[in-house]
């Protein structure tokens, strides 16, 4: 029987391990579009290197969240830690080498969506294994607070990442530089995992049949759990994806200028996000049911408002009171998927989170900015309605589930 109690330490690693890995992979986010235009690869080009990154992440998790079953859950973060610093370490490289001129456009592209797709392919294992080392070894309401922190730990890392980024872009490195500085980063914190956590037994005895993550969407109940989170997901994805294009219509400043307006309200949001998830959580202790339902309500809300207010000021108070709302719905979705399963199925369900956070990303955004083109509402008319369709399905279906309101 393992111990199911979750120490300081062992949480304070995987917090580290979290935010790192959002801080390093927003901070590449930032300065992406100054690479792509430097190495002269197109801007279409550029966005699919990431949405082809999160269909690895998507395809993979399943799969690494089997093998922490079998392996424990601390090789399956080193696998992860090393897959990040392959990633981040390769593309610094190509960069590099794109800006001394030793490759054209094409070449480039092609090796840094293959170095980038390593950090989906392998990267995923990390994120996976953490969730799941946290609900093996928590319970109850402990469990919803620490997947919460865990979700706040990303909301961080997406405000710290593009803060620090540009002040990486140093010499004799240039915009290689905060790659390089990711994976140092990296690096340090796969030295952290191997020596403070404690090293946990498999859930899974040698010769045990897998537990297939795929019954959990034959499960009429838990699949409309994980339905209900994909829909949240996405619609935070449409939100964040085609938030800069709405600022800068509204705006009507040149993009150069608009920039500095969509970093503030990225920003924003992230900061209503970790209001949520690290201070809400922790007050006032809602029931997972409690935050699904308030989350997507508060989606809804904020999605309205921005939709009817027309100036860049109410896509600001829009987008806070939406990431807000996501701050609760998402961790409230996990917590709930976590506690509705046994001890030997937590693997299973981290695998099902993460391939949905990666998911959430592959075509959503696509669709929205689509929409886009042809109404500036689209994307908040598509993120209130199917958050809307969310709440009315929480409020009749959540109470089904094993785990107490």
């Amino acid at each position: 029987m393992q111990e199911r109690r979750l120490s300081r330490l062992a949480f304070s690693t995987l917090f580290a391990v979290t935010l790192a890995t959002a801080l390093g992979n927003l901070g590449l986010v930032t300065v992406l579009p100054a690479i792509g235009r430097a190495l002269r690869i197109p801007d279409a080009l550029v966005a699919c290197i990431f949405s082809l990154s999160a269909l690895a992440w998507a395809v993979t998790s399943p799969l690494w969240a089997r093998v922490s079953d079998r392996r424990g859950r601390k090789p399956m973060m080193l696998v992860g830690l090393c897959g990040f610093i392959a990633s981040m370490a390769g593309c610094g490289l190509v960069v590099l080498a794109g800006l001394h001129g030793l490759a054209s456009a094409l070449p480039l592209f092609l090796a840094f969506t293959v170095v980038r797709c390593s950090y989906g392919l392998f990267g995923s294992a990390a994120g996976t294994a953490a969730q799941a080392y946290v609900a093996d070894h928590s319970q109850g309401h402990a469990r919803v607070r620490a997947l919460s922190a865990l979700a706040g730990a990303l909301s961080l890392g997406t405000i710290v990442g593009p803060t620090i980024a540009p002040f990486l872009v140093l010499p004799p490195f240039g915009l290689a530089g905060p790659m390089f500085g990711f994976a140092l980063m990296g690096v340090v914190l796969l030295v952290l995992v191997a020596v403070a956590l404690r090293a946990d037994r498999p859930i899974l005895a040698a010769g045990a049949p897998a537990i297939a993550q795929s019954g959990l969407w034959r499960d009429p109940l838990l699949r409309t759990l994980l339905l209900q989170g994909l829909v949240v997901a996405s619609a935070q994805a449409i939100n964040t994806y085609t938030l800069g294009f709405a600022i800068i219509d509204a705006s009507r400043l040149p993009a150069i200028e608009a920039q500095k307006l969509i970093g503030i309200a990225l920003s924003i949001g992230a900061a209503s996000s970790l209001v949520a998830q690290l201070g809400v959580v922790n007050v006032l202790k809602p029931s997972p049911i409690t935050m699904l339902r308030w989350g997507a309500a508060m989606v809804v809300i904020g999605n309205v408002v921005a939709l009817g207010g027309g100036g860049h000021g109410a896509l600001f108070a829009g987008y806070a009171l939406a990431s807000f709302g996501y701050g609760l719905a998402r961790p409230g979705f996990s917590s709930l998927l976590s506690l509705a399963l046994g001890a030997e199925r937590q693997g299973a369900a981290a695998g099902a989170v993460s391939m949905i956070a990666g998911a959430s990303i592959t075509l959503p955004p696509i669709i929205a900015v689509a929409c886009y083109q042809l109404w500036w509402g689209a994307p908040f008319f598509l993120a209130a309605s199917s958050c809307a369709i969310v709440l009315l399905s929480a409020l009749r279906t959540a109470p089904l589930f094993p785990v107490s309101d």
